[in-house]
């Protein structure tokens, strides 16, 4: 079960809607982001779990068939070789249900976005 998008106020209410194993999929990749990026607040923003640190920094969400892993385009070229057995498009990539997690991975692509958030920004001045 789905949680429904208007009632997930937490992380801990949206893990909440899910069926045990799905449940417990979301609580692991939930404690590897926040091992990896012990800074970062927790926040539902686009009406899933994510992690702000200066700006969002990574989001994930569950879905029938896989998780969602949502690291920004920057996290996913980072990282594209070692993503190759995913499914990804520009800013996000898929972890099947029936495959283990690939919790290590996820947590190098947390701190690299944690580092990458750190850098100072510039701004491109209007000409």
């Amino acid at each position: 079960m789905k949680p429904s998008s208007s009632t997930a106020a937490t992380i801990d209410d949206y893990v909440a809607g899910f069926a045990p194993e799905v449940r417990s999929r979301l609580l692991a990749l939930r404690a590897v982001v926040q091992r990896a990026a012990p800074l970062a607040t927790e926040r539902i923003a686009y009406r899933i779990p994510t992690f702000h640190l200066g700006g969002n920094l990574v989001h994930f969400a569950a879905f029938e068939r896989h998780i969602g892993f949502y690291p920004g385009p920057s996290g996913i070229d980072a990282f594209r070789a070692r993503l190759a057995p995913y499914r990804s498009a520009k800013g996000s990539v898929q972890f099947p249900h029936d495959e283990p997690l690939p919790l290590d991975l996820v947590a190098e692509i947390v701190r690299y976005r944690v580092a990458e958030s750190a850098r100072p920004r510039t701004r491109k001045r209007p000409s």
